[in-house]
């Protein structure tokens, strides 16, 4: 789908990528799935920031609000961030944005996690 990792920290990753004309629903847009599926591995990626590392993490709750229409060849880029790690839970949140910063759409999501030992 053409998702690049291209940022890391603490506690945060950013996915970018280019919607294509296959992407498109029937309005011409993005459809909302590929914005869904961009923000989930944004949010993932997140979590393999944290000490002690995640081993492995497994999404079990996605939500996403819609917020403006993605147009297609534009690139969208996923911000995801860590708003609670446990043990064995971790809750996440992300904005993907599309051209100057505008907000496409907002998720929110709860992982089980493995994580490794202290």
């Amino acid at each position: 789908m053409g998702f690049q990792l291209v940022e890391t920290g603490d506690g945060t990753a950013i996915v970018e990528m280019t919607a294509t004309d296959d992407m498109a629903n029937v309005s011409g847009f993005v459809h909302g799935g590929i914005i869904s599926t961009l923000a989930d591995p944004a949010m993932g990626r997140s979590l393999r920031t944290l000490k002690p590392g995640v081993t492995r993490a497994m999404s079990f709750d996605l939500k996403l609000n819609f917020i403006n229409a993605a147009k297609i060849g534009e690139s969208l880029r996923a911000t995801g961030k860590v708003v609670h790690a446990g043990r064995r839970t971790a809750v996440t949140e992300c904005r993907v944005e599309g051209k100057g910063g505008r907000l496409v759409a907002t998720a929110s999501a709860t992982f089980a996690v493995t994580r490794d030992k202290e």
